[in-house]
């Protein structure tokens, strides 16, 4: 069975973008050593699943990114990756997705997620999408968090997690200290929830 892992970027007060979605913070600690803790996990994953925002957020940029002159090798690398593995974008309001490999998941959720976790192949990795994160967990279909806590105050935004139906136990897998001042926290579904 592949895992559903979330993959976060969450400021020290709990938003992961600022109030007008900026995250500039967080692409600003995009050193090597950031990029060298997330290799690994990009390696077990060949399925990328998105909300609508982020959709949006990745495809402005990253299809063009491998040929952009100003692109790091960081950069590169990633946009060959993302190029290359399935794309899901779960979305109500969308009508038609653009980019190459993705397909729409418009409803049943529940049922579309927990089928793609029973088919073969490596892990599925959600990114960003705090709405998207929170409905998954609220359908107990989780399993891993890499949560990167970053070392900045933004007083308002987007918060990690909002309308959780539920109180959710994790376990504290790993954790590391970058030297930018980034925590790299993973956690796995316990899962024990309560009402």
């Amino acid at each position: 069975m592949r895992n559903l892992i979330s993959l976060m970027h969450v400021s020290l007060d709990g938003f992961v973008a600022g109030p007008n979605g900026e995250i500039d913070w967080a692409a600003a600690r995009g050193d090597d050593e950031l990029w060298e803790t997330l290799t690994p996990i990009l390696s077990t994953v060949d399925s990328a699943i998105f909300g609508r925002v982020t959709y949006h957020l990745f495809l402005d940029y990253w299809p063009t990114a491998a040929t952009n002159p100003s692109s790091s090798r960081n950069d590169v690398a990633f946009a060959h990756w993302i190029e290359s593995v399935a794309k899901t974008v779960i979305s109500k309001s969308l009508e038609k997705v653009e980019w190459k490999n993705t397909e729409l998941i418009a409803k049943n959720i529940d049922g579309e997620i927990a089928k793609k976790k029973q088919q073969p192949g490596k892990n599925l990795l959600v990114f960003g999408s705090p709405s998207l994160t929170t409905t998954l967990i609220n359908l107990n279909l989780m399993d891993e968090f890499r949560i990167f806590v970053h070392p900045v105050f933004l007083g308002k935004g987007k918060p990690f997690l909002q309308s959780l139906k539920a109180r959710h136990e994790v376990k504290l897998m790993a954790s590391k200290g970058l030297r930018s001042g980034v925590v790299a926290l993973r956690y796995g579904n316990s899962g024990r929830t309560a009402p």
